[in-house]
């Protein structure tokens, strides 16, 4: 049975595991006894929970990350298993001396804050007591949310393998975008009919003019046009299907479920596709748009070389590859098209998600909404509150 006993001036736990396995504790110098007894209470918590474990037995941050890392390696595709081991060596090195037990609540807030305050230029210094200098540019709120996201999967994967009975990182208060960091995080530029003709006006090679007008025209990611296959072109459908994305390097099958579909085509897309493969001379089995040797396009080459320099050519401002995107998805939307039609032919895994991308583009009032409303219950009914007359007098003023 636990108890609490005195030697030699200072306080003894003495009791058994969850594997009946006895243990002595002394407690540091000083301590009362009503000290030592909650001490026991909170063993005797955890031996109850089955997560108690000796501090000689407890594992460091190191090695549990390393068995994370090693276990997840299973489940995820190669570049999202290399954006973790990034994460784990470089900014998560900080909690590596540390035992996993004494990670707590705190202690993440405050690796959250030097992380804020951590200059983008400076290595990181693994020593938990380091403090960056607070001039330079600093690291941007996405990235160390996308750290925190790697942080809370091991510490997850720590209190199911019984290692600590409660994940530290869920109660952290998380980072905050306020003022200057708001204004670092990439903001989306659209492009108007204008400065797309522009744009395609000043593109003198057919394939990258048809590669900008696929990517305008259907809202497609950039991995996905170039592994786009002329077998994923439908010409009597008028449709694309994407099957797989090319990034890094690679072909991968894309993400999500969701990103695995079809996206319609306007019928100058499908007459400029079918020119360029009778130019090509491209099988159902090549790359739509492809190098000269016939392999995946260089992404950083397209842009730098062909995207870029269109740009310039037609006096738009510097934007980036994706903002095509953004542009396809911001004209569906203003000419008012159902969410749930953008969201399926943009590959987002909900209309939510759609939704917090692009809510600040939809117009924020629609009369011709309510006039429907209003013919819809009071139209044949002698129940009008305004006449035709009436609304014709309040137009005119």
């Amino acid at each position: 049975m636990a108890c609490v006993t005195k030697r030699r001036g200072r306080y003894v736990i003495d009791f058994y595991d969850q594997h009946g396995k006895r243990y002595r504790k002394t407690i540091k110098a000083g301590a009362t006894k009503e000290e030592a007894r909650k001490e026991l209470r909170e063993i005797e918590a955890k031996v109850e929970r089955r997560t108690y474990l000796h501090e000689k037995k407890t594992p460091l941050f190191s090695e549990v990350k390393d068995e994370w890392h090693k276990h997840k390696g299973q489940f995820l595709r190669e570049t999202t298993w290399e954006t973790y081991e990034t994460n784990l060596r470089v900014h998560l090195a900080y909690f590596d001396r540390m035992r996993i037990n004494q990670i707590t609540t705190a202690t993440v807030e405050k690796f959250i804050a030097e992380l804020q305050n951590k200059p983008l230029s400076t290595k990181w210094a693994v020593k938990p007591d380091f403090v960056a200098k607070p001039d330079g540019k600093k690291i941007r709120l996405n990235t160390i949310r996308k750290i925190l996201v790697t942080l809370n999967q091991v510490m997850a994967y720590a209190v199911r393998h019984q290692y600590i009975d409660h994940n530290p990182v869920r109660d952290a208060e998380r980072p905050r975008s306020q003022g200057k960091e708001a204004d670092q995080e990439k903001a989306i530029s659209i492009l108007t009919p204008e400065q797309i003709r522009n744009l395609l006006d000043a593109v003198t090679d057919q394939k990258y003019q048809t590669l900008f007008l696929t990517a305008i025209m259907t809202g497609a990611r950039q991995g996905e046009i170039l592994g786009l296959k002329w077998s994923d072109v439908d010409f009597t459908k008028k449709q694309i299907s994407i099957n797989r994305t090319f990034n890094m390097g690679r072909f991968f099958t894309p993400k999500t479920r969701g990103s695995i579909r079809r996206i319609d085509l306007a019928p100058m897309l499908v007459t400029e596709l079918a020119a360029w493969k009778l130019k090509s001379g491209g099988n159902d089995e090549n790359l739509v748009f492809a190098n000269e040797a016939g392999e995946p396009m260089n992404y950083s080459n397209m842009v730098q070389r062909y995207f870029f320099q269109a740009l310039r050519k037609a006096e738009i401002q510097r934007i980036r590859f994706h903002d095509l995107r953004h542009t396809y998805a911001s004209l569906l939307l203003a000419q008012g098209e159902n969410i749930k039609y953008v969201q399926t032919q943009l590959g987002h895994s909900s209309p939510t998600v759609t939704l917090n991308v692009y809510a600040h583009l939809m117009k924020g009032e629609n009369q011709e909404a309510a006039c429907r409303l209003e013919n819809t219950i009071f139209e044949g009914t002698g129940h009008n509150l305004v006449t035709k007359e009436e609304k014709g007098l309040a137009a005119n003023g």
